[in-house]
């Protein structure tokens, strides 16, 4: 099992493509973990090296204790990169990911080629709901909140079309550490990268759902106002734009890596 050591725990990763590639890294978002990105990583890993990582606390990641800050998972992704090797690599990153990707444009941009910031946000949600959400997990478990989280990030009529990847994601939902959700809930609650974003120089590609009711299109059309040169895409669909609106966002996502 491919591990990066980190203090007190690991983080799981896994690598397809050709070796000597250009570089892909993907994150994922709050709740999932590195397979929410299979049908990118089975495009681009033809023509890239993909590298896919289970954000801490999640999937096969170790839940270290919290609570977690978005610079903390960052750092997270420095790490690999250096014990994979990579000195430069594109990035793309999804909801919480987005945030990670923000942060390091920001502060690392040497290391970073073109990124895709997708249905996200620099501050998502507000602390007195995030505060009602961990308080849930703590009292009831992932089960507490799986359902609404579902319908927030999926279409009704996606959700009616498409059950076996719903349920997918229900399961994944449901692994998910309580301990790993709730820190890297804290996290998402306490960034507000607002400033930081207007100082990103890195190819920027900005992915909203035209239904995200969690990073909607005005928070995209706020991003791409102030990170010089983005591009703005929407997609038909909600949260999870890369599963319910899969070709499309592979087919945007290629475009703009290869232009």
């Amino acid at each position: 099992m491919p591990y990066l050591e980190v203090e007190a725990g690991r983080i799981y990763y896994e690598v397809s493509g050709p070796e000597g590639a250009p570089a892909v890294i993907f994150s994922n978002s709050l709740g999932t973990d590195l397979a929410m990105w299979n049908a990118q990583a089975a495009s681009l890993s033809r023509t890239r090296r993909v590298v896919r990582y289970d954000t801490r606390g999640h999937g096969r990641s170790t839940a270290t204790a919290g609570p977690y800050s978005i610079a903390g998972l960052a750092r997270d992704v420095l790490l690999l990169l250096d014990s994979l090797k990579i000195s430069r690599t594109d990035f793309c990153g999804l909801s919480m990911g987005g945030m990670t990707g923000m942060w390091l444009a920001a502060h690392v941009p040497l290391r970073l080629g073109k990124v895709v910031l997708s249905n996200t946000a620099p501050k998502i949600g507000w602390a007195e709901s995030w505060n009602a959400r961990i308080d849930a997990v703590q009292r009831g478990g992932m089960r507490a909140v799986v359902e609404a989280v579902l319908e927030r990030w999926y279409t009704p009529a996606f959700r009616s079309e498409s059950p076996d990847a719903v349920e997918a994601t229900r399961k994944t939902l449901l692994a998910t550490p309580p301990e790993g959700y709730t820190a890297c809930c804290a996290a998402i609650r306490d960034a507000d990268l607002g400033e930081m974003i207007s100082t990103i120089q890195s190819p920027t590609m900005v992915i909203v759902g035209t239904h995200d009711p969690v990073t909607t299109p005005a928070d995209a059309r706020f991003m791409t106002e102030r990170i010089p040169g983005s591009k703005y895409v929407e997609l038909p669909a909600a949260h999870l734009s890369n599963i319910e609106a899969a070709e499309a966002f592979t087919m945007e996502l290629y475009r703009f890596l290869m232009s």
